[in-house]
Order: C-alpha cells, then sequence, then structure tokens
C-alpha cells in the first residue's frame, strides 16, 4: 500500500514520544485514510504519540470488506526507499508487481516481503474482473542505517509457522516466538504475530521483556494487559513485560507487533524512509522524472505521482 494522502510535512520520530521504559497501557486511535482508488484503510503508525514501535513505523489495517468486479485495492506503480513493506493477507488476494520482475499473488495465511533498500518501485492490484473480500495488514519496517542502502529485494513467504494455545491460534509473521521463526529477512531485532481466537478463550503470550511491544485488534473485541480493545485501536505496551495476557468473549483477531527500540531518527514522508530532507527532495525528483527506480510491468494502471515537497521545513539532521 501508499501513502495516498498529501502530506504537508514528513512524520518525523525526533518530536515523537520515545520509547517508555516500563509496562504502560496508551491507548491511541487509528485514523481513516484511502490507498488507491477508493479503499478505506485504518492507519494506526505513524500516529500520536507514537510514530514507531520497534523498526514498525507503519501500519495500515484494510477491511474485512466486500468489493465489486473492478473494486479491490488498485495502487499503480509508486516508488520506495529506506524502508521493508510488509503485508499480511488474512481475505482475498492481491497481485503484486515490481521493478525487479516480480509478479506474486498473495493469498489468505501469505506474507509478502518487499526489501526498498536505496530504490524499488511496485504496484499492488485486487482481481479486477470480479467481485471478491479483501482483509490485509501492511506494515512498513525502517531500515538502520547500515541496510537501508542495500540492493532492493522480495521475498515471498507462502506458509507461516502455526502454534495452537488456549485457544487460540497464534501465526508467527515475524521473528520468533513459542520456539517457532518466521521466514521473513529483517533487519533489526522484530517480532509480529496475528492472534485469533473463534471463541471465548484466554491465554498469556511470552514476550521478550528488552522489545517494546504493540497490539491492534483487526476483528471482534479482545482485552490486551487489562485493557479492552477493538477495531481501529492502537494499544501501546512500553517495555519490560515477559509476558501478556490476552482474552476473547467471542472470535478475535489481534496483530501484536514489537521489536528492539529503534535507535535512529528517521524522516517517513509519502512512500519514503531517510533522514535528510535532502533525500527526500532527489527521491522525489528521481521518481516523478523517470529515474533510479526501475519500470513496474505486469499492469496498466497509471504511475503515482510524488507530490510536492518543495516548501517542507524539516529539522536539520542531529550530531
Amino acid at each position: 500500500m501508499t501513502r495516498h494522502d498529501e502530506q504537508t510535512r514528513p512524520s518525523d520520530s525526533h518530536d515523537a514520544a520515545e520509547c517508555i521504559s516500563k509496562p504502560v497501557l496508551e491507548l491511541s486511535q487509528a485514523r481513516t485514510s484511502i490507498v488507491g482508488e477508493a479503499l478505506s484503510v485504518r492507519r494506526a503508525l505513524p500516529g500520536k504519540p507514537r510514530r514507531m514501535v520497534g523498526a514498525w513505523c507503519f501500519l495500515d489495517h484494510a477491511g474485512p470488506m466486500d468489493y465489486q468486479a473492478g473494486g479491490g485495492l488498485t495502487v499503480g506503480p509508486h516508488p520506495h526507499i529506506g524502508l521493508q513493506t510488509f503485508t499480511w493477507m488474512i481475505e482475498g488476494e492481491v497481485h503484486h508487481h515490481d521493478s525487479l520482475g516480480n509478479h506474486q499473488w498473495i493469498r489468505p495465511g501469505q506474507v509478502n516481503l518487499m526489501t526498498a533498500g536505496r530504490g524499488i518501485s511496485h504496484a499492488e492490484v485486487s482481481a479486477l474482473d470480479k467481485p471478491g473480500r479483501v482483509h490485509a495488514a501492511q506494515l512498513w519496517i525502517a531500515l538502520p542505517d547500515s541496510e537501508r542502502h542495500r540492493a532492493p529485494s522480495f521475498q515471498h513467504c507462502p506458509e507461516m509457522p502455526r502454534v495452537e494455545q488456549d485457544g487460540f491460534v497464534f501465526t508467527v509473521l515475524v521473528g520468533e516466538a513459542f520456539g517457532r521463526t518466521a521466514a521473513p529477512e529483517v533487519f533489526t531485532p522484530l517480532v509480529g504475530m496475528d492472534v485469533s481466537s473463534a471463541a471465548a478463550a484466554r491465554t498469556s503470550v511470552p514476550l521478550r521483556s528488552d522489545f517494546e511491544h504493540a497490539a491492534m485488534c483487526l476483528e471482534g473485541e479482545a482485552d490486551v494487559g487489562g485493557q479492552h480493545i477493538v477495531p481501529g485501536e492502537l494499544l501501546y505496551l512500553g517495555t519490560g513485560r515477559d509476558a501478556l495476557d490476552i482474552s476473547t468473549e467471542d472470535s478475535a483477531r489481534v496483530l501484536l507487533i514489537g521489536g528492539e527500540p529503534f535507535g535512529e531518527d528517521i524522516l517517513l514522508w509519502w512512500n519514503f524512509v531517510a533522514r535528510t530532507q535532502e533525500e527526500l527532495i532527489q527521491a522525489t525528483e528521481d521518481w516523478n522524472a523517470g529515474r533510479r527506480f526501475g519500470q513496474v510491468t505486469g499492469t496498466d494502471l497509471p504511475h503515482l505521482v510524488a507530490p510536492d515537497i518543495s516548501g517542507l521545513h524539516i529539522r536539520a539532521p542531529q550530531g
């Protein structure tokens, strides 16, 4: 997915709330945004007061929703730098096309991980000739300075580790949990889990106490760490937890993410993660001029045009 809204200024992690070095329950509301032509999503990161959770710097939740033929996700070719896009498909299917020549359907229970590095472009398109249904989460992972200029790459993960416990199904999406390790290759210590129940259930989830964590309810309702959450709410949990209680009264689904606190300031603007205003300007000019990001084949959707970056006032780099 892409940031479809034209921002007047970037999301600046330097101005955000710092990682809290103890367990907390900080509840915030996602805002509604539009992706592609008309797909409504709940955007939980970046938000206020929380810009990041570990290296997770962006979180969109789309659906669950039905659409008619010609609807769904229709995002034309657009660029990325300095990040990884992470797509978790719960219902429906989307066709990924990128400038490396990859053409990959992603279907329920699968993950697509695209590493932008120094620059990549891609498009995401639902099947347009039939009605369908979409339910997915897409997150972005900020690359550390040592990795953000690496060559772009793409990884499709058709099967993810699953663990059943106390009426819940845990799908390990990133990192390690319950002794199972997920396939996606990331470059900072992270964890991601889809936690679902088909009926009332209660359990305790082991966590790394040096990670900061957050939970977002995707379906139904759940109690997480003693806090009730519903779709559209992000619950930031801080650090210092070695376990987390989760319970439901009916079927529900929660996305649990976490990671080692990210020790670098980032600038997130449009589809770019950078460190300086000059990098954002250069990436914008390169994309709009048809340089650097390659060509996406396999779709007739028009290229997105990067918004006007002139007049942005961004802090000077630190240090």
